[in-house]
């Protein structure tokens, strides 16, 4: 398959073009020629030397991340950033990033995942984030107990061997859920607001702490990385659905 074709596929079903003035990230093809013959998918959360090189090592033609090196342009390609570029160069192996459109797509986002995981019925978008949203909100198919919940996320989501912090602030049960990953407290209030009992996310910030105990409400810190392996996975699977092959590569950071 050409890899123009697989760019504009996956564009079309992201919406690429509907985040461009609201995401740092350069989402889309990164790095890659205009045409080439693709066989070979690898697939990462993070476009880093490591993903990078393992790409390489599998033989891949295109590597799909979710984040990847172009936050707003390069102001010189030195240090890391050549170290991470040249290989892909050097190598023909070209680069496509999905940052918030992977976040808060539907069925292939990353907050979709984590709720598919919690068995979260009636999704609905969450964490507006200009005219889009980036995450989901959602109804426990049965009510968890706080603790179920944590002991949920620690023993399916890749934590890389951490522990998930939570903010045991909310009510003893909890039916309402809002989900944004990565980093994504500044959303607690919004989540208060939709009578959300737990906000789940990946990274915390030191205000969320009595922000949370003020607001009464669940906050669980299940890591960056762990709550971000979702898209990229899901990515996989619709992509080998084109008749191409894929590799999955596991590079959890724990935080």
């Amino acid at each position: 398959m050409q890899l123009s074709s697989v760019v504009d596929r996956l564009d079309e079903e992201l919406r690429t073009d509907d985040y461009a003035d609201i995401d740092a990230s350069a989402n889309g093809l990164q790095i890659g020629p205009e045409e080439a013959e693709i066989e070979r998918v690898a697939f990462a959360v993070d476009g880093v030397r490591e993903t990078i090189d393992r790409a390489i090592d599998a033989d891949a033609d295109l590597l799909v991340v979710h984040h990847g090196l172009s936050w707003g342009g390069f102001d010189r390609v030195t240090g890391r950033t050549y170290d991470r570029i040249a290989p892909l160069i050097e190598n023909d192996l070209a680069l496509y990033v999905s940052h918030l459109p992977l976040d808060g797509h539907p069925e292939l986002g990353n907050a979709a995942g984590v709720a598919d995981l919690l068995d979260l019925e009636d999704f609905a978008p969450f964490g507006e984030h200009g005219p889009e949203y980036i995450g989901q909100r959602g109804t426990a198919a049965d009510p968890y107990a706080p603790d179920d919940l944590c002991d949920r996320l620690e023993t399916d989501l890749e934590t890389g061997g951490q522990s998930v912090q939570h903010l045991d602030f909310g009510p003893d049960e909890i039916e309402e859920v809002a989900i944004v990953t990565g980093s994504g407290t500044d959303w607690l209030d919004e989540a208060v607001e939709a009578g959300a009992d737990a906000l789940v996310t990946g990274e915390g910030k030191q205000a969320v702490y009595h922000e949370a105990r003020e607001a009464g409400i669940h906050v669980f810190l299940a890591g960056h990385y762990a709550t971000e392996t979702f898209g990229v996975r899901s990515l996989q699977g619709l992509i080998e659905g084109w008749g191409l092959e894929t590799t999955y590569l596991e590079v959890p950071t724990g935080l």
